[in-house]
C-alpha cells in the first residue's frame, strides 16, 4: 500500500499554484462543465439554438458564446438566462479550499 510519504513530487493543484495557473485552469475547467451541461440539456430537450437564443431573449451569437467552452468571460447573468431557458437554475456555492 501506497501511503503518502512514499509519493515522490506534488499534485497537479501544487505545480498549478507554483506556476501561478491554479485559477485560470480551473476557470476554465468550470466554463467547460457548465457549456457541456447547457448543450446536453439544450439537445435532449430538441431545442435548437435560435429557439433558445429566443427564449434567453438574447441573439444566436451570443448563445454560440455561452456554449463556447474555451470563452470564460460570460456573466453570470447570461449563464442564469442560458439555465432558465431550459427550465434550469444555475447553483454557485462557496467551498473551502
Amino acid at each position: 500500500m501506497t501511503t503518502k510519504d512514499d509519493v515522490i513530487g506534488g499534485s497537479l493543484e501544487d505545480f498549478l499554484d507554483e506556476l501561478g495557473e491554479k485559477e485560470a485552469v480551473y476557470g476554465a475547467a468550470i466554463k467547460q462543465v457548465l457549456a457541456w451541461q447547457i448543450e446536453e440539456e439544450r439537445k435532449s430537450q430538441a431545442l435548437s439554438k435560435s429557439d433558445m437564443a429566443a427564449k434567453m431573449g438574447t441573439s444566436r451569437s451570443q448563445l454560440d458564446r455561452v456554449l463556447d467552452p474555451s470563452n470564460i468571460g460570460i456573466s453570470l447573468d447570461t449563464l442564469e438566462r442560458a439555465a432558465r431557458s431550459l427550465g434550469k437554475r444555475l447553483k454557485i456555492e462557496l467551498v473551502d479550499t
